[in-house]
């Protein structure tokens, strides 16, 4: 895809992404509002990457690093423009990110029930590790 353009987010975006999540997005997140995801931006401006294609937001990928793990999150593709290249283009960025930061392994988080997504990350060279499990619990009231 030759007009396929990445970039990392600014506040200026935060409504369009959060649009964008609902449409092109499998499942939700506690932190899936403009607050959580301003909080992300400006902790981390480099953080939320954005593919456009002409123009248009075509996918989303969060590349979190803490200075320990590299994270990944919310890797969405719009369905008009998914099998296109637009998921291996952010995923490169994040790595290269990663990389450039001193990580060592992306550690990606893939629902269950998505098949789809689990397909994908295989494809770009990710494994499920069966030895773990997610523990979570929401914070604050």
């Amino acid at each position: 895809m030759s007009d396929l353009h990445i970039r990392a987010a600014g506040p200026a975006d935060l409504d369009a992404v959060l649009a964008f999540w609902k449409e092109a997005a499998e499942g939700t997140s506690i932190s899936d509002d403009r607050d959580g995801v301003a909080r992300l931006v400006a902790r981390d401006s480099e953080s939320l990457l954005l593919a456009e294609v002409g123009g248009e937001l075509a996918g989303t990928v969060i590349a979190g690093f803490d200075g320990w793990r590299c994270s990944l999150y919310r890797l969405a593709v719009h369905p008009d423009a998914r099998r296109r290249g637009v998921a291996t283009a952010l995923l490169e960025a994040a790595e290269r990110r990663f990389v450039a930061l001193g990580g060592r392994r992306g550690d990606a988080m893939v629902l269950e029930d998505n098949a789809v997504a689990q397909r994908a990350w295989g494809a770009a060279g990710y494994a499920r590790e069966r030895q773990w499990r997610r523990w979570t619990k929401p914070l604050g009231g």
